[in-house]
């Protein structure tokens, strides 16, 4: 196990190179970021020459990466032209974030892992067939349909929650935005864990579990459960990155201050280091929740062994 991890964390190193090298390319080529600065008047040439070379602007995009990565590596993300460091932006924003990641993550885990299970194991009948169609509406209805739709009922309409979550965003605040955040994914786990429980029911392992006389709910947690969690255990562990940099439409409708926002206004305002320094701590959160699901696998099925 220990040179899997090893092994893994090793071809990591390219991977985060290149990711970070094609996303720094992308959004380079967004516009001039100059030009955002100087308001709806085009900047005159010396002080666009100032800015630049006081942004580093002026050198080879090549040296440009160059230096950003030797700045990444020694915890500096760069400095927004607001003139306030990227990591302070990250430190006010990502902890919302990670908040309302964890109810999406929560809400995924318990109530779509519970409905798969339920029409997994009974499959062709009212209870099944209901589920699937929910979860059909729920993939096919736009997140800010649903976001914006709650958002009137709950908070406009009948007063339950607040329809703007508080600056600091606690947990009692974030579930409704979460389980916004988590409808389309929640829907998908159901569907998932229903078909990879329906297929392996009809396992070998499983008749020989039965014709062993185990309890039924031992076979189910225990065996059949395990193991049909593979795949759902690789979506959930892959979407706590898209969830996490694709709340920009849930934090708008909600007016939550995280990640999604800070990323909504580097983009507005093309200011380049917020918007590569938030996506370069997002493809390592991509890359370390992969190593986690991959340990994973041999924790749910004994018969994978990583050497």
């Amino acid at each position: 196990m220990g040179r899997y991890v090893v092994r893994r964390l090793l071809q990591m190193i390219p991977v985060f190179l290149g990711a970070t090298l094609l996303i720094f390319l992308m959004v380079n080529v967004m516009g001039d970021p100059i030009a955002g600065l100087c308001g709806e008047r085009a900047c005159d040439p010396a002080t666009a020459a100032q800015l630049k070379a006081e942004f580093g602007l002026d050198r080879p995009l090549w040296q440009q990466y160059a230096t950003y990565m030797g700045n990444v590596f020694t915890g500096h993300f760069g400095t927004a032209f607001n003139g306030q460091p990227v990591t302070e932006l990250m430190a006010t924003a990502f902890p919302v974030t990670i908040r309302l990641t964890i109810v999406a993550i929560v809400f995924e885990i318990v109530v779509g892992v519970t409905l798969g299970v339920l029409t997994g194991m009974r499959r062709g009948r009212p209870v099944d067939t209901a589920v699937l169609l929910l979860t059909l509406v729920v993939i096919s209805v736009p997140t800010f349909v649903t976001g914006l739709v709650l958002q009137l009922l709950l908070g406009v309409e009948w007063g339950w929650i607040r329809p703007s979550v508080a600056p600091e965003a606690p947990f009692s605040q974030l579930i409704v935005p979460g389980l916004v955040l988590a409808s389309v994914s929640l829907a998908y786990v159901t569907r998932l864990t229903r078909t990879s429980l329906a297929e392996n029911r009809r396992s070998d392992y499983i008749r020989t579990a039965v014709a062993k006389g185990l309890p039924r709910h031992r076979i189910i947690t225990r065996h059949l459960l395990r193991t049909s969690l593979i795949p759902v255990i690789t979506f959930i562990g892959t979407d706590i990155g898209a969830l996490m940099g694709g709340a920009i439409v849930t934090e708008r409708i909600f007016n939550i201050h995280g990640v999604g926002f800070q990323l909504y206004q580097g983009i507005l305002r093309q200011n380049t280091q917020t918007v590569v320094g938030f996506v370069t701590v997002l493809v390592l959160v991509f890359l370390v929740a992969n190593l986690l699901v991959d340990l994973l696998y041999a924790v749910l099925d004994p018969r994978i062994r990583y050497v």
